[in-house]
């Protein structure tokens, strides 16, 4: 069995798909490397997929589906996985070769212990077009370092700090069983990948390591803050799918106090840029989709809306009138330089 299998979704990627199947090709044999070919037609990368199998046989697997979106290609991606963990790294990312190896000797380490690893955090880095300093995001704070670790050892997450795809190696076996399935035809489902196996992870290891580079700059990603606008309902979909997740779950999930806050204020943060998203979009139409949304959390789960309704980002986000909508706007802008996302 392979120690770690990396699935990369791949569309219309030819540009740069082979920097982030070289970089982790390093991993040698302990490593397999799904190349997912989400229904490419417009450039190489299904010719690109198939020349990697061929040439490293025995670490390369080569993925044809119909195109359904990133979410299709990482349910493929765990479908055809047969690693003891699961990595997604998108096809424009890549990772650093002595975080990587350091990756790899943990998990080798930690797999024949006594307690089942559920999921191994590392740091990520933005590498965004045009800047020279590149902003890592790490858990110190937040994480025990070093050792293995449960829900109620997890310190405070700052606001916008969560672990996301891009921290995250899940065991395969948690992520098959707990029934994962993205939805497809749908952007922003990464927020659901490290949201709905949260109540599966009982243990976990933070390896302080600068590992995964996410590549930020290009006019049409999809965390591109125009095409965020223009694809909401997706935004929206998912966060109502989150919404529902957190609501039918509540009853088990709050015995586990600091899960339950995890994954509260993760929903917290994920509603509030929704919310200055329909209100940076300016169009009436979309000022009520804001509404429809709140009300959506309030007619699933009274007191969740509540507390997040009348919370700090929750009152930043609903405040009346054109002027209140400007100084929440004004409040998200800052949040952007702070923590660099978009």
């Amino acid at each position: 069995m392979k120690l770690l299998s990396v699935a990369i979704p791949c569309y219309n990627s030819e540009n740069y798909m082979r920097n982030c199947i070289e970089s982790l090709l390093v991993g040698g044999e302990d490593v397999e490397i799904i190349v997912v070919d989400d229904g490419s037609t417009k450039d190489r990368t299904a010719e690109i997929a198939d020349e990697y199998a061929a040439k490293y046989p025995t670490i390369v697997k080569a993925v044809h589906k119909a195109n359904g979106g990133h979410g299709s290609a990482v349910n493929a991606g765990i479908d055809n996985a047969t690693g003891l963990y699961f990595k997604v790294v998108d096809s424009d990312d890549w990772v650093k070769k002595e975080a990587y190896l350091q990756v790899l000797d943990t998990l080798r380490n930690l797999a024949g212990g006594a307690e089942a690893l559920d999921m191994l955090i590392c740091n990520y880095v933005y590498e965004k077009e045009g800047e020279k300093k590149k902003k890592v995001i790490h858990y110190r704070h937040s994480l025990p370092v070093g050792k293995i670790f449960t829900w109620e050892e997890c310190r405070h997450f700052q606001k916008g700090h969560y672990i996301l795809m891009h921290s995250v190696i899940f065991r395969t076996k948690l992520l098959k069983e707990c029934g994962i399935r993205l939805p497809e035809h749908t952007f922003y489902v990464d927020n659901i990948y490290v949201f709905e196996p949260l109540p599966f992870v009982k243990n976990m290891y933070y390896l302080d390591v600068n590992f995964y580079r996410y590549y930020i700059g290009r006019t049409d990603q999809s965390v591109n803050e125009d095409v965020m606008i223009s694809r909401i309902d997706q935004q929206i979909k998912v966060n109502k799918i989150m919404i529902d997740y957190l609501a039918e779950r509540k009853a088990e999930l709050i015995k586990q106090k600091r899960l339950y806050q995890y994954m509260k204020n993760y929903l917290e943060i994920i509603t509030t840029v929704s919310s200055v998203l329909l209100i940076r979009s300016g169009t009436e139409e979309n000022l009520a989709k804001k509404e429809e949304l709140w009300k959506y959390l309030q007619e699933k789960d009274k007191k969740l809306f509540k507390q997040l309704r009348y919370g700090i980002m929750g009152e930043a986000m609903n405040l009346p009138g054109r002027c209140g909508r400007k100084i929440s706007v004004e409040g998200y802008k800052v949040a952007q330089k702070i923590f660099k996302f978009n």
